[in-house]
């Protein structure tokens, strides 16, 4: 919550740079936009992104029923089941709530890991369902990428009613407000990834 709060205020703080409290309340106002978008769209984006097409039980019977074992002792809905077919062994869960989830792992992964292994990665990714993660990522993500916009734009173009920014000033914002702003995302996502190890050794029960 304390990291959510700093880079929503480091946001507010860009654009009160840009134009004062006008400048401030665009910046929100367009950095909401965004998270709105990403908060509806992001599952559907990523998933066309790696090709994955859905699966029920009976074209992935282990596969999907690790999932709905673990969804079950989990407490959550059964989520869509996704198989992307790729080498490279990955996992990750996507969905704007657990009603609306849906879990993806490639084709490597399901051929390199052995059973409990894929109930641990699986139950982690269920983990961050639970804990609405993947909600609280796109919001930081999302407010990273729009401050270091702002920044940069703020750099180019200029602040209030287009007068040029000082060399010094201009070039520290467009640095350092992307850097924070990208060092707050990677606080925020290390504390989450801990949480869903956590949560996942209790889903899966080992």
């Amino acid at each position: 919550t304390l990291l959510m709060a700093a880079i929503v205020a480091l946001f507010g703080v860009v654009g009160a740079a840009i134009g004062g409290a006008q400048g401030m309340l665009v910046a929100l106002v367009f950095g909401g936009g965004m998270n709105l978008f990403a908060y509806w769209f992001s599952d559907k984006m990523v998933l066309s992104m790696y090709n994955a097409r859905e699966v029920d039980e009976a074209g992935a019977p282990q596969f999907y029923g690790i999932v709905r074992e673990l969804a079950q002792r989990a407490g959550l809905p059964m989520p869509k089941v996704y198989l992307i077919d790729e080498a490279q062994p990955n996992a990750f869960a996507t969905g704007r709530n657990p009603e609306h989830a849906a879990v993806a792992a490639t084709t490597g992964i399901l051929q390199l890991l052995s059973t409990r292994e894929l109930r641990g990665v699986m139950a982690h990714e269920l983990a961050h369902v639970k804990h609405r993660d993947i909600l609280t990522s796109t919001i930081a993500a999302t407010m990273a990428g729009a401050i270091s916009s702002i920044a940069h734009l703020f750099m180019f173009f200029g602040g209030r009613d287009g007068e040029r920014p000082n060399a010094i000033v201009g070039l520290a914002l467009m640095i350092l407000a992307p850097l924070a702003a990208m060092l707050i995302q990677f606080a925020i996502s290390r504390a989450r990834e801990f949480e869903a190890d956590h949560g996942g050794a209790e889903i899966s029960g080992d």
